[in-house]
């Protein structure tokens, strides 16, 4: 069984960037450099002791909506999370050149 969304309001600094972020309750990754952790089992529930950083590795177009897949660098596993308006812009263009490597560097380090 699926458990619902839950919204959990908590700011938090990048592990990659260390950006300070103001969370919304919908916040899971950083605005700056897209980066997140893998904290989440099903979406806000911070049930994962994973912890690896989550890298943005791709962008898609569904529906009309802007998706960033991220992948973590611990364990692999992959995510689509919801591009945000907070999101910066450069940074998104960046990934969605499909040059990845190019990004990483960039926005990375």
């Amino acid at each position: 069984m699926v458990k619902n969304f839950t919204r959990k309001i908590e700011d938090f600094d990048c592990a990659v960037c260390g950006t300070h972020v103001h969370g919304n309750g919908y916040t899971n990754h950083c605005p700056k450099c897209l980066s997140s952790k893998h904290v989440d089992i099903q979406p806000g529930d911070r049930a994962n002791s994973c912890g690896g950083i989550m890298h943005a590795i791709s962008y898609e177009v569904r529906n009309g909506k802007e998706w960033i897949v991220h992948r973590c660098s611990k364990c692999g596993f992959e995510r689509k999370n919801q591009v945000s308006a907070q999101d910066s812009r450069e940074a998104i263009r960046a990934l969605s050149s499909g040059n990845i490597e190019m990004f990483l560097k960039q926005y990375i380090g």
